[in-house]
């Protein structure tokens, strides 16, 4: 496994005045050997050899100081740079600003035959348009470059079509935030880490909506403490960056945040799991009814017989509590028929 290391860079301020009066000396003795070989030239007399070594070393210099030209390179606020020398990992740099290092250093990772031509395929057998294509495969190359942005990026994955605990299809779908904190493992240790980001936040969720019921009526315990994709946001989130967060180690990506952007049942099952939830809530709604009833006439019942105003005996009880249940969980508004007469 690789390790990142921190190294610093000279500044290209200073090296830009050294160069720069390095160019004035150059052209300064180009200039002089010319006017010199150019004045023996037209009196006649030999020439001096230093204006013929000045005139050949000038141009020689000239030809070479664009070598040290080539090692300037700028960095800006969360950018980083890996420094490769003839394929030997030398360190990173992470200050942003003007540096100079040297001008032999790899600016890319170079090319990869094998993940070229199956980029090529992939893009060709996807049925984008051409500008979509240029910037898919603009998007692979840069992930080859040296310089490499450890900012804050943000994943929005596809909704997936997955199986809950309990084998119902369910769509889904997360948002993941995540940065480069190792850029050696994240260039070195995966073949493209932007890829392998994408690849392993589409595992983790299959999977962590594989180990969870969509609901609580779907559990087949049917305890109310287990957790659900739908009610328990924080744990699956939690469960999901703790997920993103193993299978990302290797490539250097640490994960900021990982969230469900979309949850819920394919369209084949959709309409039937929207009656059973209709029928839940029904249930759920009478119960309430229901126990509010019984508390109601305990309470009529037991405020008629305190104090012996009103004497009633076990059956005249019953038939109250019956028509008391009737009026208070009856849909309809009652009708009571008032009887005048004698019960019996």
């Amino acid at each position: 496994m690789s390790v990142e290391k921190k190294i610093k860079s000279a500044s290209g301020w200073g090296m830009l005045i050294a160069i720069i009066i390095a160019f004035a000396v150059i052209i300064a003795a180009f200039v002089l050997s010319v006017i010199g070989l150019a004045s023996a030239e037209d009196t006649g007399v030999p020439a001096s050899p230093l204006y013929g070594w000045g005139l050949g070393l000038s141009i020689a210099a000239f030809c070479l100081i664009w070598i040290p030209v080539s090692g300037f390179f700028t960095l800006q606020p969360g950018q980083a740079r890996v420094c490769i020398l003839f394929g030997d990992y030398k360190g990173t740099v992470r200050d942003e600003g003007f540096h100079w290092a040297n001008p032999f250093y790899s600016r890319s990772m170079g090319g990869n035959a094998s993940a070229e031509e199956t980029t090529a395929e992939v893009l060709s057998k996807s049925g984008l348009s051409l500008g979509k294509q240029i910037s898919t495969a603009t998007k692979v190359s840069s992930a080859l470059s040296t310089k490499i942005s450890v900012r804050a990026r943000t994943l929005n994955g596809e909704i997936l079509k997955v199986n809950d605990k309990m084998g119902n299809p369910i769509e889904i779908a997360n948002v993941v935030v995540w940065h480069v904190a190792d850029t050696a493992k994240a260039l070195f240790d995966v073949d493209n880490y932007e890829q392998f980001v994408s690849t392993q936040a589409e595992t983790a969720l299959r999977h962590v909506a594989s180990i969870y019921a969509y609901d609580h009526a779907e559990d087949s315990s049917d305890s109310m403490d287990s957790i659900t994709l739908r009610s328990n946001i924080e744990e699956v989130s939690t469960a999901l960056k703790h997920e993103l967060t193993q299978r990302l180690a290797p490539a250097g990506v640490a994960i900021d945040d990982a969230r469900l952007t979309h949850l819920a049942y394919a369209p084949e099952i959709a309409q039937a799991m929207l009656r059973r939830q209709q029928a839940e809530a029904v249930i759920a709604a009478r119960k309430k009814i229901v126990e509010g009833a019984v508390t109601m006439v305990e309470m009529a019942v037991d405020e008629l017989g305190q104090h012996g105003k009103i004497d009633l005996d076990e059956e005249r009880k019953a038939q109250m509590a019956s028509n008391l249940m009737v009026v208070l969980c009856g849909e309809s508004e009652a009708k009571p028929i008032v009887n005048t007469g004698s019960l019996y």
